[in-house]
């Protein structure tokens, strides 16, 4: 049973290329929106249907939060319709090295080309750009999707993405919050453990995320030891209060997917503890039915922060 009112803090993830009776329901009960995957897309037309049911069935009826992740290179939801393979985030950091007018010019017409589908679609947020950084040895679940192993290299591209896109009234999301960099193993498995110091932190992987002008961020799955030792940055009140006073993100802080094998506790529990530790929203992608209900029922009521901050977010797309 899906309680009467729930909050705009759950974006979700569902299966098919139509809307499922049980999506309709939760955004009719004011879900915050969808994020979409290359299971949901097979042509233009349907895709364009599909987002019209999303925006018919969502209680404010405009405003739904349709995400996609649509970084280039391996990360392309929308491949049938444009090929980004060599696109990806690693070209375009050796072409900011290399020649910096080249880069201005290609990686605006790449994101002016990219709003553009987004927003013929009517799709309002798009989950770029990726500023953790690239290491040997890690795992491969970031490699070219990173910019560069180049702290202010990666933070420089990132403010120019973040209003590139903004000028083109699409939202962006930050991620993954404060670094999935060092990760050695994927999140989608596994715990990832960083060991590494706080300064050496604060001069590397943490510093493309500082003070960024971007509504929305998305927190890693990955335990920091120096400044929590038991739980993840989507679970650990510790960490997100150190985002929110060191690093400076004021935003919306979204959780990575909960059904990620990362997080280690039962649906129930992990919804919980990432709100309790200061997540305003929480994504659920697997598409599974019955998790998304348990996520649901325990998503707080909206509050007036995110109140404020969506509506900064819904100036833009005007």
């Amino acid at each position: 049973m899906l309680r009467e009112e729930i909050a705009q803090l759950f974006v979700f993830g569902f299966d098919g290329t139509s809307l499922p009776s049980d999506a309709q329901a939760l955004l009719q009960q004011n879900a915050g929106g969808v994020i979409l995957f290359g299971r949901n897309i097979e042509a233009t037309h349907q895709l364009v249907s599909l987002i019209t049911e999303i925006h018919s069935a969502h209680i404010t009826k405009d405003f739904p939060l349709v995400s996609v992740d649509q970084e280039g290179g391996r990360v392309n939801r929308l491949n049938q319709f444009i090929n980004l393979d060599y696109l990806t985030s690693e070209y375009f950091g050796k072409l900011f090295v290399k020649n910096k007018s080249e880069f201005n010019l290609i990686f605006k017409l790449f994101i002016d080309k990219t709003s553009q589908l987004l927003s013929n679609l009517g799709i309002n947020i798009n989950t770029v750009p990726v500023l953790d950084l690239r290491y040997k040895g890690s795992s491969n679940i970031i490699g070219n999707r990173s910019f560069s192993n180049n702290p202010k290299i990666v933070s420089k591209i990132g403010d120019i993405c973040i209003q590139n896109y903004k000028n083109n009234s699409i939202a962006t999301v930050i991620k993954h919050i404060p670094g999935h960099g060092l990760a050695k193993v994927d999140s989608h498995n596994f715990t990832p453990i960083v060991k590494k110091s706080l300064k050496f932190l604060e001069k590397n992987d943490f510093y493309p995320f500082k003070n960024k002008a971007c509504h929305f961020a998305m927190t890693a799955h990955v335990i920091y030891e120096k400044l929590d030792k038991h739980n993840t940055v989507t679970h650990s009140k510790k960490v997100i209060q150190y985002i929110r006073k060191k690093i400076g993100f004021k935003n919306i802080l979204i959780s990575d997917d909960l059904s990620m094998k990362g997080l280690k506790e039962d649906m129930k529990t992990k919804t919980i503890k990432a709100f309790k530790a200061g997540c305003n929203i929480v994504l659920h992608c697997n598409g599974n039915q019955k998790e998304m209900m348990i996520v649901a029922n325990n998503t707080p009521l909206i509050s007036n922060f995110i109140i404020k901050k969506t509506s900064q977010f819904y100036k833009i797309l005007s």
